[in-house]
């Protein structure tokens, strides 16, 4: 398999096994060349409730036909009180992405339960790029009197911020080609795997297009329905996206918006203000290899240091940490794991996103600070 699929694989694996935290959001886009210019974003109309010009007194198209898709609009209409002729005339706009369930079926298999010797490298060596960390230098020197005042607001650093949006969307240059409606209504009513969680997706997704005054057939973002600079679901846009300008929009395609709700996202998942994200540690025993290791282990203190786990730095006294063992290449390395680490993989359940999102932030903030001294 080639690398360029073991990413995809990478994020097709965590999106089905958590629902798409944002967000969850790992939901990426199938790879493709990093020049192209950002997909456009919608805009809202200046106002009326429903957007778009759909009635229909059935479902045309693709979707013609489907007794599921019939139960849907019927809950839509009792649940929220959207008008049935204007859902069948949105979802008569739907194109099914047979490239998105081929794509799934052929390629998202069981995830690997242990990884291979130096996987942690070859994931690292994606985002870890001069691309990647001058783009986010690049975004903070444009942007950095919004991402100052998120960091105040929320509690959480301009360089964590950055990296979600470095690895998500290289900071809006991937924003994916699919039409949202289109990806979720594929996934909602052709993929039985997970055709309850995005059917409550495309629910959710219809309410954000009425509550924010979007034509439903207008945004685009990945092949499961992310979106934004940040790639937020759906659900995770109703949650806790934001209108950080004030322009009276939640718009994720604009780089404020997008700012203040992945800052949002952190602070709603218990992000700690000033807090540490990971500390180095050293093995000065073989047995903690056979220590459960993961962003979701939770290990005392004291427990790591009798089984061998020594800190490179002090503690600031959490009661508990999370094992990381990373398979690099030349060797293992072993982290230990804050709370703010954890808060990280609420956005994408996975040891390495995290990691890669945590060493790209730094990586953005060394550079960034280097060319504010190098200006004076």
């Amino acid at each position: 398999m080639s690398s360029r699929h073991t990413l995809v694989l990478i994020a097709v694996s965590a999106l089905l096994a958590t629902g798409c935290g944002s967000s969850a959001k790992r939901a990426v886009d199938r790879p493709r060349p990093v020049a192209q210019a950002p997909a456009a974003k919608p805009r809202p109309a200046p106002s009326g409730a429903l957007v778009g010009h759909y009635a229909a007194p059935r479902v045309t198209g693709d979707y013609a036909g489907y007794p599921a898709v019939t139960a849907f609009i019927e809950e839509m209409a009792a649940r929220h009180g959207f008008p049935k002729d204007y859902l069948a005339g949105v979802l008569s706009q739907a194109h099914r992405k047979q490239w998105t369930l081929d794509y799934l079926a052929k390629e998202a298999g069981p995830a690997v339960a242990t990884p291979r010797p130096g996987a942690w490298t070859r994931y690292r060596s994606k985002f870890l790029t001069d691309l990647h960390i001058n783009g986010g230098v690049n975004f903070w020197q444009r942007h950095g009197r919004s991402l100052q005042r998120a960091s105040e607001r929320y509690g959480v650093p301009p360089e964590y911020i950055l990296g979600i949006m470095g690895v998500e969307t290289l900071f809006g240059r991937n924003l994916g080609s699919h039409r949202v409606l289109d990806a979720l209504t594929t996934l909602a009513f052709d993929y039985p795997r997970r055709g309850d969680y995005f059917r409550g997706e495309l629910e959710k997704f219809l309410v954000m297009a009425r509550n924010e005054r979007i034509d439903p057939a207008r945004p685009v973002g990945s092949y499961a329905g992310a979106m934004g600079l940040g790639q937020f679901m759906p659900s995770s846009f109703l949650s806790w996206a934001v209108d950080f300008d004030g322009d009276g929009h939640r718009d994720l395609w604009q780089a404020e918006d997008a700012i203040g709700s992945v800052a949002n996202y952190f602070a709603e998942h218990g992000w700690q203000r000033g807090d540490p994200v990971v500390t180095a540690a050293t093995a000065t025993n073989a047995n903690v290899q056979n220590l459960e290791s993961g962003y979701d282990s939770q290990y005392a203190p004291a427990t790591l240091m009798a089984k061998g786990i020594r800190p490179a730095a002090e503690l600031p006294g959490d009661a508990s940490l999370s094992l990381l063992r990373l398979r690099a290449e030349r060797g293992d390395e072993y982290w230990l794991g804050h709370k703010n680490f954890y808060v990280i993989t609420r956005y994408n359940h996975s040891t390495h996103y995290a990691m890669g999102v945590h060493q790209l932030a730094q990586a953005i903030k060394r550079r960034y600070l280097d060319s504010r001294q190098a200006v004076r």
